[in-house]
């Protein structure tokens, strides 16, 4: 498919060999809205920012050298794990760049959740080889590590310094993602999540400069993942769209996104765990998982992610299992002033049941499909049978994510969804 210099219209072209709208719903569904338009009057000032074209398609990646021609680049760094590597995805992004007549370089000696001190080992190596281009192929700790390393390298200092929005200081470099997961929507966010070596403490570090230029969503890239792997990661997705959804920080612009992902994803991610090998429902998956991606960028995300990073940073919990865990807690915690933005997403499962108790039972699909996807529901089921509650607690309301949470949460309510999930 030939790429567009739209999000809209590169998707819609892909849509129309399949006679859908772009959002994936019939063309009928053009002249009446499935759910009540928001009164744009009565809303908030808001902004609202897409700063990465997308390229959607089996087989995209072909197109990588193409596309780093248009930014003029001779010599990429790609950052790609070992297991990606070893897949041999990260060689097909190299292929391509060489056959566009670009010098490589390929940066691979870190592991998931990339710490302060894999960020530093990658810029010592581009400032070894002087790329002027990045190129992230994995899952998102490639793609955030490939946005630390482009801080480093463009504005220098320290990991630690860009902690926080918008602390970039100078231009950077081009950036492509090539996302091989469908989860963190790393590949539409201007943030990189870098944990600090000397804390553990996992640092948001986001730039408008940082953003990926380009994301290359090809299909085939996630058709080697192991079904854990698979089911990490859609949870994760899911839970984006569900946080971003009801976010202090939502707008209307921000909502749309986060309730197609949503759409996207509580059709077709059961569906991939009950198949694998079903590619349009995958497709659907990674589509969905981008859009959330985007949504977070515009609204931000919850409770249940404040709640989750600590469980990773001191038990080694694997991210989506973490905010899986948590997500149903939250929600049944939230459901007191935003039952509505709840009742919206299960009308979207169209469950044959009386949508009587919001919360309660958007928080019972969730636990469904963490039962389907074999993750754990509680942190006993973890091996986490003693868990510090206050110093856990301490260290989620200390999250940025957490004051985006449409309920206020305070230690003490976050302490209560810990021993909730006990």
């Amino acid at each position: 498919m030939k790429a567009t210099s739209s999000i809209f219209f590169t998707v819609r072209g892909l849509c129309k060999r399949r006679s859908i709208h772009p959002f994936g719903y019939p063309e009928a569904s053009l002249i009446t809205a499935r759910f009540p338009v928001p009164k744009f009057s009565d809303a908030k000032e808001f902004q609202f920012l897409a700063a990465t074209r997308l390229i959607v398609g089996a087989g995209s990646i072909a197109q990588l050298g193409s596309i780093a021609r248009e930014h003029n680049a001779t010599c990429a760094l790609v950052v790609s794990d070992l297991g990606i590597v070893r897949a041999g995805h990260a060689e097909k992004a190299i292929h391509s760049l060489r056959a566009a007549g670009l010098q490589t370089a390929l940066f691979s000696n870190f592991s998931e959740n990339p710490t302060t001190e894999h960020v530093d080992a990658g810029t010592i190596l581009a400032r070894e080889r002087s790329p002027d281009l990045i190129v992230g192929v994995g899952g998102g700790s490639s793609m955030d590590c490939a946005k630390g390393i482009n801080f480093l390298f463009s504005c220098g200092g320290r990991m630690q310094d860009y902690n926080g929005r918008g602390k970039a200081t100078s231009p950077m470099l081009p950036s492509i993602a090539i996302p091989t997961t469908a989860g963190t929507g790393s590949e539409t966010q201007s943030f990189a999540l870098i944990t600090d070596a000397s804390t553990g403490i996992k640092m948001a570090c986001g730039d408008q400069r940082a953003a990926f230029r380009e994301a290359i969503l090809d299909v085939n890239l996630t058709l080697t993942q192991p079904d854990r792997i698979t089911a990490l990661t859609g949870v994760d997705a899911v839970s984006h769209a569900v946080e971003s959804y009801v976010s202090r920080a939502a707008t209307p612009a921000s909502r749309v996104f986060s309730r197609e992902a949503w759409r996207l994803l509580s059709q077709s991610l059961p569906r991939v765990l009950a198949d694998g090998a079903d590619c349009d429902s995958r497709s659907a998956v990674q589509l969905g998982a981008a859009w959330a991606g985007l949504a977070i960028e515009n609204a931000m995300l919850g409770a249940a992610h404040a709640l989750a990073n600590p469980l990773t940073a001191s038990h080694r919990v694997v991210h989506g299992q973490a905010v899986g865990l948590m997500l149903p807690h939250t929600i049944r915690f939230n459901a007191t002033v935003c039952a509505d933005h709840y009742a919206e997403l299960l009308h979207d499962l169209e469950i044959d049941t009386p949508i009587d108790d919001p919360g309660e039972q958007l928080a019972a699909w969730l636990e469904a499909l963490l039962d389907q996807a074999g993750m754990a529901r509680t942190l006993a089921a973890l091996g986490i049978t003693e868990p510090a509650i206050g110093q856990l607690a301490t260290h989620a309301a200390s999250q940025w994510t957490a004051g985006f949470n449409p309920r206020s949460v305070n230690v003490d309510d976050l302490a209560h969804l810990y021993e909730a999930a006990r």
